[in-house]
């Protein structure tokens, strides 16, 4: 029998937790200031509602209404369909592999918050200290690449552990774990957003943040932007919403499980990006530079930009900086065990295997893999494989999920199955939404992208990294997806409206 949530709030819970993410914290609020300022929270909306609440409305339901994992779902939709619920899966096995890495950088800047340790040159803290990135590295020699950096082993250890060791506790446990990983983050973000609010300069930095220019708004790569990062900051295309859904009764309401879901991860977002400026621009007033100059997104921003501002916080500096680094630990944790329950889940259905076995097999493949994300030349293989994944990876495993359950199972059916059990009705806007505006933006996004590829590599890293960590990786992960549909295993029934269904 398959495991069930014990309460509606813990799977509530866990889905805003695995919407909720390192992006946004460290990509929305540059994304806002690049696009357009207040501005861009228009097309953001329009996004959301056109995009990222019907996929995730369409996934929910797909894991609810079939009892499966993506690669099942798609199944019992048709068997042709299987191949897309695994490269879903691929592709966030793939993005559980790094997430442990950050998870051990998050660690080693929280013993090092405890005194400052990275002082006003986190920048070399970060490369040096922490990553061990040495002079041969920056000059391209092959062998570099791949040494182990000590001051990373045991945070990825510690991080894998905890990882594995919630997912091996099943659906029951992985709900009491929710409750925690879920709202410590968001208490954090607001605790940050309130002491950076009460900095001098932080008004400047929030003007940079929100001064809208509508003008922007007649830009199609701001349009483009705003799809983007919907698609990605809920956690669409990996699995991770299908499997959760999969744990749901068969009456659970599907609308307003997605509209929370959306809504709490966008204010997330937004408050986020309060608690980054205005401590972005305290820290260019202390500095006397204008604010441009001290942004930063990502990585940067996380373990360089960041890090620096609060070394020049007034009052209790370290504990600003341990609070910090608990918010990107505690995003990173939930996003990783989300990650690998997707993984865990379409393994157990597909080789009937009980969850230790299978906790076992994927997180020490896993763990394996990751390895290489904590060499010295961990954090280009990271950028190189985290870019590939998200900007070719998940963009075609949603771009077929919308035609072949669009087009092929029916929008329509979706939108019926639904309704039969949501108190808010969706109308005709969602088969719209899925069989037309959201596939049109998912191939143009791809196109752009590969167009761009083709002209020249990206961040002009060397060949064979583009061939290994770019083109290869989707290549083996294409193949891989379609081996794993023809493999032929038994499959526990489930219930339809007719019945037991082999």
């Amino acid at each position: 029998m398959r495991e069930r949530w014990t309460w509606r709030g813990a799977f509530v819970v866990a889905a805003v937790g695995s919407a909720v993410g390192l992006g946004n914290l460290w990509r929305f609020p540059y994304v806002v200031y690049d696009s357009g300022g207040g501005a861009f929270l228009i097309p953001f909306l329009v996004a959301l509602v056109t995009a990222g609440i019907p996929l995730m409305m369409l996934e929910f339901n797909l894991g609810r209404r079939f009892a499966g994992a993506a690669p099942l779902a798609m199944k019992r939709a048709n068997p042709s369909y299987e191949f897309v619920g695994w490269w879903a899966v691929l592709a966030g096995f793939g993005i559980i592999t790094y997430y442990a890495a950050i998870l051990g950088w998050s660690l080693r800047y929280l013993w090092g918050a405890f005194t400052l340790e990275w002082g006003m040159d986190a920048e070399t803290f970060f490369y040096d200290t922490v990553l061990g990135i040495s002079p041969v590295l920056e000059a391209g020699a092959f062998g570099s690449l791949f040494g182990l950096s000590p001051a990373l082993i045991l945070g990825f250890i510690l991080g894998w552990l905890a990882i594995f060791f919630i997912v091996f506790s099943g659906v029951k446990g992985l709900g009491r774990v929710v409750m925690v990983t879920m709202p410590l983050p968001f208490i954090l973000i607001l605790v940050l957003m309130v002491r950076g609010l009460t900095l001098p300069g932080a008004a400047e930095g929030l003007n940079f943040y929100l001064k809208p220019d509508f003008a922007a708004l007649a830009n199609p790569q701001v349009w483009l932007a705003a799809y983007g990062q919907v698609f990605f900051t809920l956690s669409l295309a990996m699995g991770i919403l299908i499997a959760y859904a999969s744990y749901l009764p068969k009456d659970s309401d599907i609308a307003n499980n997605s509209l929370m879901t959306s809504f709490a991860d966008a204010f997330t977002a937004f408050i986020s990006g309060i608690a980054v400026f205005s401590v972005t621009g305290y820290m260019a007033g202390q500095l006397g530079v204008p604010v441009d100059e001290v942004l930063a997104s990502g990585v940067g921003l996380a373990f360089v930009a960041y890090p620096e501002a609060i070394s020049l916080m007034p009052v209790a500096p370290a504990l600003i900086g341990i609070i910090f680094f608990i918010t990107i630990f505690t995003l990173g944790l939930d996003s990783a065990f989300s990650l690998t329950e997707s993984v865990l889940s379409a393994v157990m259905d597909k080789f009937n295997l009980t969850r230790k076995v299978a906790a076992v097999l994927v997180s020490g493949l896993a763990f394996l893999v990751g390895l290489i994300f904590i060499s010295r030349g961990g954090l280009l293989w990271l950028d190189q494989v985290d870019f590939f994944i998200n900007q070719f990876g998940l963009v075609l495993v949603g771009l077929f999920t919308c035609l072949v359950i669009g087009w092929g199972y029916g929008a329509h059916k979706i939108r019926e199955q639904i309704n039969e059990v949501s108190e808010i009705r969706i109308g005709a806007w969602f088969d719209v939404c899925i069989k037309f505006i959201t596939p049109i933006v998912l191939i143009v996004l791809l196109a752009l992208n590969l167009i761009e590829r083709i002209r020249e590599p990206y961040e002009g890293y060397p060949t064979f990294m583009q061939i290994v960590g770019g083109w290869g990786m989707m290549a083996v992960l294409i193949i891989l997806g379609i081996v794993f549909m023809y493999i032929k295993t038994k499959e526990t029934p489930y219930e339809d409206e007719e019945g037991e269904v082999e």
